[in-house]
């Protein structure tokens, strides 16, 4: 008895639900997914992006405070205006140094703090959860506690300081000229520092454990192994962390605000306080807009330099 094998089949019609039809409705965006964006976009669009779009605009307008003040075009007046400002390119040298001592200060404690907590540590997971304690406190209270810490006759730094007899007198840290801006800083790394440490330790429990062995083997001692296999590998969230903890820092204005409002005598006076003092001090909405874009500006060109020559050193 014979067996015949069937033929292959050659006709051309391409199954019930395949085919370019298929391919064409395949590649179009599922339309239930768009759906179930727009909750997440109509937010960001309606208190992100057009406020963003407002402020542009009031920049080139006189707006200012009152009754029955119509806005003008003014164009780039608010501008021209800006660059003979020197009390704005005084405001904002103090946040360059604020952002740039912020931001540094913060990675090597949040490095530090990191490495740390990486270890395999009794009770790690207790120091994790406490290291993140100053990133859930609003700013305004992380102001008061630390305005009650640097209180010249009630505080406890200063009380401190007399015991261990490192200070004669007590230092009013936040009137002072030579240590109001050192001593808000020390604030804006406490408060800053967790989430940096979080990213961080994020970043070292990815490094392959092989390389550490391996350089261990070859006698690199932890220096070595940390300057040569740790810190390549954490470029990339080193680079990210850095530069958004710049912008953020840069952007800071509520926690100075109520630590020193900006005194004494404008020492601890950031861009923001300044734009924020003549927009609703002053009334001068469009000039404080200005402020707001020449700002945004100068921290994307000084963060695109930095983030290029980061850029170039991986290549």
């Amino acid at each position: 008895m014979s067996s015949t094998t069937a033929p292959p089949r050659t006709d051309p019609t391409p199954p019930a639900g395949r085919g370019p039809g298929r391919r064409r409705r395949a590649d179009r965006p599922d339309r239930a997914a768009l759906g179930l964006m727009v909750p997440a976009l109509v937010p960001v669009l309606l208190f992100s992006v057009a406020p963003l779009i407002y402020g542009v605009y009031l920049a080139f307008t006189d707006a200012r405070s009152g009754r029955n003040v119509d806005a003008e075009f003014v164009g780039v007046e608010n501008f021209v205006e800006l660059l003979g400002d020197g009390d704005f390119w005084a405001s904002f040298q103090i946040g360059l140094v604020w952002a740039v001592g912020v931001t540094v200060l913060q990675f090597a404690a949040g490095m530090g703090l990191a490495l740390l907590l990486n270890q395999d540590l009794r009770l790690r997971w207790l120091a994790r959860t406490l290291a993140m304690v100053p990133w859930a406190m609003p700013p305004v209270i992380i102001g008061l506690m630390w305005k009650l810490v640097y209180h010249p006759n009630a505080g406890i730094l200063n009380a401190t300081l007399r015991d261990a007899g490192l200070i004669a007198d007590n230092i009013d840290w936040l009137n002072d000229f030579s240590v109001a801006l050192p001593a808000i800083i020390v604030v804006g790394v406490w408060t800053g520092m967790p989430q940096t440490t979080i990213v961080l330790l994020a970043g070292l429990q990815g490094v392959p454990r092989e390389l550490h062995e391996a350089a261990h083997v070859d006698g690199a001692g932890a220096w070595r192994r940390f300057r040569s296999v740790t810190l390549p590998q954490l470029r990339p969230v080193i680079v990210t962390i850095t530069s958004l903890n710049f912008v953020w820092n840069m952007n800071e204005f509520a926690l100075v605000w109520v630590l020193t409002q900006g005194g004494p005598g404008g020492r601890t006076r950031l861009p923001m306080l300044y734009a924020y003092e003549e927009a609703f001090r002053y009334g001068f909405f469009g000039y404080a807009a200005a402020m707001g874009v020449a700002i945004v500006l100068v921290v994307l060109a000084v963060l695109a330099v930095y983030l290029r020559r980061q850029l170039k050193e991986t290549e």
